[in-house]
């Protein structure tokens, strides 16, 4: 719900876009601060085929699923438990999301821990199990404006994508299946640029998006935790370094923000007032034998790792 980090003159401002109570987030359309579940981002048309049986999920998202249907993992209640880990504060969430949920099959359980370091790290650590194969693509769907919640747009942040390509996408968002190299495209964040320099560009990719919501292919050479992003705001000084063990990270820069939404500033969150990395397998892989496996089977474990680490320039 919130975050409070200092400037580079120690001022505490809060990063994280979201409601002023917990009710709100109930009804909250955005995904303010939510755990994804069971797979995150865009499945084509609700659909997917798995060892021989097609299952059809809700559609949420023009005429494909998103983020694992209206009832996903963020509108559900967790167990959660404060504990210890290493000497750090941590938060434990259990949750098991029974057989047919959503259409998803299998009965998963799923727990997640967020641990904040004394180095100011803040670690999400995702373990889950099942009892039948089902795809799994948990994220954590942040929204951050490093000046802080409601002071402008996000526009002037300075980002880099530890990535040579990304996967364009059709006109419903969904992944043409393709591995296209950033050179020379507006997706090229391999040195940090401003978020804005290029947002709107005559490109046919930033229109199918209203700007950027896609998904980049890291570089990485095993599943350990490798630096995927760097984000930076000039006024504050504040930087955020994201590691990752998953393959890919979508950039979201609040597109559709309209000032529908009042923050808990009570100022109206208008378009482009905080931006999403999430760390994640690639949209619609259920249905991409060619992308990196979501599929978790029975006696398999599923663990993924993403760590945020602040800092300032100072």
């Amino acid at each position: 719900m919130s975050m409070l980090i200092p400037d580079r003159n120690g001022k505490l401002n809060d990063i994280i876009l979201g409601y002023g109570t917990p009710e709100e987030y109930i009804n909250g359309s955005p995904y303010f601060g939510a755990l994804i579940g069971r797979v995150g981002n865009r499945i084509a048309k609700g659909k997917f085929s798995l060892n021989g049986n097609t299952h059809q999920l809700p559609i949420n998202n023009g005429e494909n699923h998103l983020h694992g249907g209206p009832n996903g993992f963020h509108n559900v209640y967790w167990d959660a438990t404060p504990l210890s880990i290493n000497g750090n504060e941590a938060l434990q969430l259990e949750y098991t999301s029974k057989n047919g949920e959503q259409g998803y099959p299998g009965n998963l359980k799923v727990i997640v821990k967020y641990i904040l370091t004394n180095e100011n790290d803040w670690i999400v650590e995702y373990e889950a199990t099942t009892d039948q194969s089902t795809p799994i693509n948990l994220t954590q769907h942040n929204y951050y404006n490093l000046a802080g919640e409601g002071n402008g747009d996000i526009l002037n942040h300075r980002l880099a994508i530890h990535a040579d390509h990304f996967t364009p996408v059709d006109s419903s968002l969904i992944p043409t299946g393709e591995l296209r190299s950033v050179a020379n495209t507006p997706f090229d964040f391999r040195k940090p640029i401003s978020i804005g320099e290029h947002i709107n560009d005559d490109d046919e990719q930033l229109k199918f998006g209203s700007g950027y919501d896609h998904n980049w292919v890291l570089v990485k050479k095993d599943n350990s935790p490798t630096l995927a992003a760097v984000v930076s705001e000039p006024t504050s000084g504040r930087i955020m370094e994201i590691y990752t063990t998953e393959p890919g990270i979508q950039l979201y820069a609040g597109n559709f923000l309209d000032s529908t939404d009042i923050g808990k500033s009570k100022i109206a969150y208008a378009h482009r007032t905080g931006f999403c990395l999430e760390t994640q397998h690639f949209p619609d892989s259920p249905n991409r034998l060619d992308f990196p496996s979501v599929i978790l089977k029975p006696g398999e474990k599923y663990y993924q790792k993403t760590i945020h680490r602040f800092m300032t320039d100072k």
